[in-house]
C-alpha cells in the first residue's frame, strides 16, 4: 500500500471528525503527490494538485524541499503543469518562508537566464528568513560583480520587504466576546490535557474554551463580517498561567486571519483584551502573531467623596463599570488617534497597544519578520558599505542621570546588542539582548520545532551557551501519543544542537527531569538571560522569562530576544521564621502581605520581583522564584550572597557532570563548556574580581515590599476559592489562607508532593514525617492517596545515598519502573503512597489527573479549574496549594489538619530554614 493511500485513509478518518486533511510535512508523501500531478491520467491528480498547492507546510520541512525543487523545474521549463505557470510557481515560492525556497530563488536569481533572474530577484526582495549560507552566496555574488545580487542587497538595505507592505488601516472594527469572567488562563484556550495535539493546529483548535463558545464566535463573525472578534477577560487578566503559543494559535484560528492562502491553519492577527490587561507572556505571543492586546480598564475601584476606596465586607475593593464590553458590542480601534471608541464615544487611550514597535509587528504579520528583517538590513548595509537607513522605529533608550541600576537593568545592560555605545539604560528602554540559556519543554516542543522549520532554521545559534529539550511534561505515561510525538521531537532537537532528555539513538537512559530544575542547574552565571517554553522558567540564578514556543524558537535560531527592560519591585524580609514553618509558607505570605500592603493592588504584575533572599541555595530559592509566575510577575531575580552563590554553582557543576557521565554531552561540548564557565565565575567571586550581582544603592523601584516573618505563625494555603460568589475571584492564586481557616475538618481526597516547587529537602521531609507518624501512632495509614513525584533522578540518587529513599519505599504501595513505564494514565487511586516517575505528573494535567470533583492538597503551582482536577456534577474540583508537610499530613488524615496535629507531625524535622540577609 502506498504512503499516499495511507494518507487518504487518514483523510477519511479526519473527515469523520469534522477535520480537513492534515498538512503534509514529509518528502516521501509529497514526492508521490508530485508523481500523480505529472501523470495527466491519474485519478488522484486533482486532489494531488490541491494538496501540493494548498496543503504543504513551508520552511525547512522535508516536504518544502521537494516542493521548492519541483517549482524550480516548472520555472526552468523542465516540467510543465498547466495549473502551475512559472509566474504562479514564483508566487508559491514567495510564500514558503525560507529554507529550500531561498536556495532555489538564489539559484534562479544568480543563474544565466536574465528574465528568470529578474523575476527571482523580485521575489527575494520580499523575503527575510535568510541564514548565513544564503547571505554568503549573495555577498560572494556581489563581490564578483553580479548586478542582480547588488540590486537585491540594495533593496534589503532599504528594507523594502517592510516599507512596501500595506500600512495599518486607520480603523479596525472589533466585536466583543467575553470568554470568561475573572482571570482567563491559557488552560482555557489550550487545555493541558490536549497537549498531545498542539502541533496539529486544526485538531487542537477544537478544544478552545467550549464548542458552544466556538459557535458563538462563528455567529458573531456572520453577524459582523467587517469586524474581528476580540476575546475578552471580563474583570480579569487575559492569558495568565502557562506560556502557550497554542493558546494564541487557537485564538487566531477562530478569530484571526490566514497568514497565507497556501499554508493551512496558520492564522495571525488575533485581538484580545482584559479588564486588567494581558499577561506579559501571553502578550509577547500575541506580538509574535502580529495581533493586538488591549488593557481595557473597563472596571475601576469605587471611591468615596474623599477619594478613598470603598470596600465590601471582605475588605475587597468594590468595582464599578466604566463602560460595557458585553458580548456583541461593536468597538473601533483607531490606529491614528490610538484610542478605542464605541461609536463616536472615546473610551480609552490604547497607545501602549500601538507603540511604534508593535505597529511594525502588526504591519509585518508578526515579530519574527521584524527581527529577521533588521538582521538582513544590517547585513546588506554592511556589505554595501553604507550606513543603515533609518526605516524601523528607533529603540526607546531611557537613561536617567544619577540614578543607579536595579539587578535586571544591570543584566540587560550587560547583554544588550545594538544599543548606543556607552549609554546606560533604565527600565522602559527597548533592548535586544543576547540569550545565554534556552529551554524547550515537551508539550510545546513540537510547536517550537514547527516554528524553527517555518523560519528555516537548521542549527542552534553559536552564541547560546546551552539549551535543553525536556521530557518532563509527558513523563508520567508512556502512551501511544507520547510514543508517536516524543522520539520525533528529541531527534529534531538533538540534530538542531540541544541537549536532549532522551537520546534519539537510545544510548542513554531517558531523563524525565522537570525542565525548570535542569535549567536552574545549567544556568551558571547570575548575569545570564534565560528563555524557556514554560511560564515557570524562573531561575534563581540570572533572569529567566517564560515564553511561547515561537519566542523559544527565535532565541534558539538567533541567540537573541527583544523586549523592554521591565520595572522592578524590591522584596526584602524582616524578623525570623518560626521553627514549625516551611519556606513555602513564606512564599505564600509574600503574596498575601504584598496585597495587604498595597490595598489589593498587585504591584508584582508585569514587573520583575527582585528578591533579596541570598541565604538560601539555588534549589531552595527556586521555590520563591518559581511561584512568581503565580504572582503574575514578568520574571524574578534572586540576589544572592557570594558564599551561597559559590555553593550553588558547585552543586550545579556536579549535576552537569552527571549529565556528561550519563552520555548526554553533544558534539559541541556544551555541558563541559558550562562547567568551565562555572569555574571561571567561581574564581571571579572568590578573588573579588566580580562579586555576586547586587543592585545599586540608588536604584529606583516601582515599589518596595517588606515581608514580616514574625507574623507567619501558621501554614499558608493558596485556595482556588471555587465557591466565591464573585466569579472573578475564583482560581486567582490570591486567596491565601491560614491553616486554622479550615477548622481541621475539610476533607482531602488526594495529596500530591511534586512539581517544580519541591526540592530534595521536601522529599526528605516526607520520609521524616512518615517516621514521626509511625512513632506517634505505631503505624502509618493513609486516609487519602499520596502521590509523590521527585523533580529529578539526581534527587532520587541523592536520597538513596542518604538513606531516605528506603523509607519512602517502605511506606509506598507503588513505585515507578523505567523498564516498564505506565502505558495508560491512572484513573483510580487507592489510599496508599505512590512513588511516581520524576516529572510534572499531576501538575501538568495532560496525563495523570485526580478523580473528578476531588479536593486535592498539592505542592504544585496550579490551581486553575480543570488543571489538576476537573469538576463533576454537583461538586467542583479543588486544587489547594500548600507546603510539603501540610500535604503529607492531609493525605494521612484524609482532611486538612489543625495546628496541634500539624505541630506534632513536624516536631524535630528540620524544615527549610531561611533568615533575612544581615545588614549589619
Amino acid at each position: 500500500m502506498s504512503i499516499y493511500n495511507d494518507y487518504v485513509q487518514e483523510v477519511v478518518e479526519r473527515k469523520g471528525q469534522g477535520l480537513n486533511p492534515k498538512p503534509i510535512d514529509g518528502a516521501e508523501l509529497l514526492s508521490e503527490v508530485i508523481a500523480q500531478i505529472k501523470d495527466l491520467n491519474n485519478e488522484n491528480r486533482a486532489d494531488s494538485l490541491n494538496l501540493f498547492i494548498y496543503n504543504t507546510l513551508s520552511g525547512t520541512t522535508s516536504a518544502a524541499g521537494v516542493k521548492a525543487i519541483f517549482l524550480k523545474e516548472i520555472i526552468l521549463g523542465k516540467e510543465v503543469v498547466a495549473e502551475i505557470t512559472p509566474t504562479f510557481a514564483f508566487e508559491l515560492l514567495s510564500h514558503m518562508k525560507g529554507g529550500p525556497s531561498i536556495e532555489v530563488l538564489l539559484d534562479l536569481a544568480l543563474g544565466d537566464d536574465a528574465a528568470i533572474a529578474k523575476q527571482a530577484a523580485e521575489v527575494l526582495k520580499t523575503q527575510v528568513f535568510l541564514y548565513e549560507a544564503d547571505t554568503t552566496r549573495l555577498k560572494n555574488a556581489y563581490t564578483n560583480g553580479n548586478v542582480i545580487a547588488k540590486e537585491i542587497l540594495e533593496s534589503y538595505a532599504q528594507a523594502e520587504f517592510f516599507t512596501k507592505l500595506p500600512e495599518l488601516p486607520e480603523e479596525i472594527k472589533v466585536v466583543t466576546f467575553i470568554a470568561g469572567e475573572g482571570d482567563i488562563s491559557t488552560d482555557l484556550l489550550s487545555p493541558g490535557n490536549q497537549a498531545h495535539s498542539r502541533s496539529d493546529r486544526e485538531l487542537h483548535g477544537q478544544c478552545m474554551i467550549t464548542p458552544e463558545a466556538q459557535q458563538q464566535i462563528k455567529a458573531l463573525q456572520a453577524q459582523h463580517p467587517d469586524a474581528s472578534v476580540m476575546l475578552i477577560a471580563e474583570k480579569g487578566t487575559m492569558g495568565v498561567g502557562s506560556s502557550r503559543m497554542s493558546g494564541v494559535n487557537n485564538v487566531a484560528l477562530w478569530t484571526g486571519k490566514q497568514a497565507s492562502p497556501y499554508i493551512p491553519f496558520v492564522n495571525i492577527a488575533p485581538i484580545v483584551g482584559g479588564t486588567n490587561g494581558i499577561s506579559p507572556i501571553f502578550l509577547t505571543t500575541v506580538d509574535v502573531t502580529g495581533g493586538i492586546g488591549i488593557d481595557l480598564q473597563n472596571w475601576k475601584k469605587k471611591v468615596d467623596a474623599n477619594g478613598e476606596v470603598i470596600r465590601n465586607e471582605n475588605n475587597e475593593p468594590i468595582l464599578e463599570q466604566v463602560y460595557s464590553v458585553a458580548t456583541g458590542t461593536v468597538l473601533t480601534i483607531n490606529t491614528i488617534t490610538e484610542k478605542l471608541y464605541h461609536g463616536d464615544q472615546e473610551l480609552i487611550d490604547i497607545s501602549k497597544s500601538l507603540t511604534p514597535q508593535k505597529r511594525e509587528f502588526i504591519k509585518a504579520g508578526g515579530s519574527y519578520a521584524i527581527v529577521f528583517g533588521k538582521k538582513i538590513q544590517t547585513f546588506a548595509a554592511g556589505v554595501l558599505g553604507i550606513e543603515i537607513p533609518k526605516v524601523f522605529a528607533p529603540s526607546k533608550e531611557i537613561s536617567i542621570e544619577n540614578q543607579g541600576l536595579t539587578a535586571v537593568e544591570k543584566i540587560f545592560n550587560k547583554n544588550a546588542v545594538g544599543t548606543t555605545p556607552g549609554k546606560v539604560l533604565h527600565a522602559g528602554s527597548d533592548v535586544r539582548v543576547k540569550v545565554n540559556i534556552v529551554g524547550s519543554q515537551d508539550t510545546t516542543g513540537l510547536m517550537t520545532a514547527q516554528e524553527l522549520e517555518a523560519m528555516a532554521a537548521k542549527v542552534i545559534s553559536p552564541t547560546v551557551d546551552g539549551a535543553y529539550q525536556s521530557g518532563c511534561h509527558t513523563a508520567s505515561v508512556w502512551d501511544k501519543k507520547a510514543q508517536a510525538n516524543i522520539p520525533k521531537l528529541m531527534k529534531f532537537m538533538n540534530d538542531f544542537g540541544l541537549i536532549t532528555a532522551r537520546d534519539p539513538k537510545g544510548e542513554y537512559h531517558a531523563m524525565t527531569d522537570v525542565i525548570h530544575k535542569v535549567l536552574n542547574d545549567i544556568t551558571i552565571d547570575e548575569w545570564a538571560i534565560i528563555i524557556g517554553g514554560d511560564s515557570h522558567t524562573r531561575m534563581s540564578k540570572g533572569v529567566a522569562f517564560g515564553a511561547d514556543s515561537g519566542t523559544v524558537a527565535l532565541a534558539l535560531a538567533t541567540g537573541e530576544a527583544s523586549m523592554p527592560i521591565p520595572e522592578s519591585v524590591k522584596v526584602t524580609f524582616k524578623g525570623s521564621m518560626k521553627q514549625h514553618m516551611d519556606f513555602r509558607d513564606v512564599v505564600h505570605a509574600t503574596q498575601s502581605q504584598m496585597l495587604q500592603q498595597f490595598g489589593g493592588e498587585n504591584v508584582f504584575q508585569g514587573r520583575i520581583i527582585e528578591v533579596h533572599i541570598g541565604t538560601l541555595l539555588a534549589d531552595q530559592a527556586f521555590t520563591f522564584t518559581d511561584w512568581t509566575a503565580e504572582m503574575k510577575a514578568k520574571a524574578s531575580i534572586c540576589i544572592s550572597q557570594d558564599e551561597t552563590l559559590i555553593q550553588s554553582l558547585e552543586i550545579a557543576k556536579s549535576r552537569i557532570q552527571i549529565m556528561i557521565d550519563k552520555g548526554m554531552e553533544n558534539k559541541n561540548q556544551v555541558l563541559q563548556g558550562l562547567i568551565d564557565k562555572a569555574n571561571k565565575r567561581i574564581e571571579e567571586i572568590k578573588t573579588g574580581e566580580k562579586p555576586a550581582l547586587t543592585p545599586d544603592a540608588n536604584a529606583k523601584y516601582y515599589a518596595e515590599v517588606v515581608i514580616d516573618l514574625d507574623i507567619i505563625d501558621e501554614p499558608m494555603i493558596a485556595d482556588p476559592d471555587v465557591n466565591n460568589v464573585d466569579v472573578s475571584k475564583r482560581y486567582t492564586h490570591d486567596a491565601i489562607r491560614e491553616l486554622s481557616y479550615y477548622g481541621g475538618d475539610k476533607k482531602v481526597d488526594l495529596g500530591f508532593v511534586g512539581s517544580c516547587m519541591v526540592h530534595k529537602d521536601d522529599l526528605k521531609i516526607v520520609s521524616q514525617m512518615l517516621k514521626n507518624v509511625e512513632k506517634q501512632l505505631g503505624v502509618v495509614k493513609f486516609n487519602a492517596p499520596l502521590v509523590v513525584a521527585a523533580p529529578t533522578y539526581n534527587i532520587i540518587d541523592e536520597l538513596k545515598a542518604e538513606g531516605d529513599w528506603e523509607y519512602l519505599q517502605k511506606y509506598s504501595g507503588f513505585e515507578f519502573s523505567d523498564i516498564l513505564p505506565k502505558s495508560t494514565a491512572r484513573t483510580e487511586y487507592e489510599n496508599i503512597m505512590y512513588l511516581e516517575r520524576p516529572g510534572c505528573n499531576l501538575c501538568m494535567g495532560n496525563q495523570e489527573k485526580a478523580a473528578k470533583g476531588d479536593t486535592v492538597m498539592a505542592t504544585s503551582t496550579r490551581l486553575f479549574q480543570g488543571r489538576v482536577v476537573e469538576d463533576r456534577d454537583g461538586k467542583k474540583g479543588e486544587s489547594l496549594l500548600a507546603s510539603t508537610p501540610v500535604v503529607v499530613l492531609s493525605a494521612i488524615l484524609g482532611r486538612i489538619p489543625n495546628m496541634q496535629e500539624y505541630k506534632a507531625a513536624v516536631e524535630g524535622i528540620n524544615l527549610t530554614k531561611f533568615s533575612p540577609i544581615s545588614t549589619k
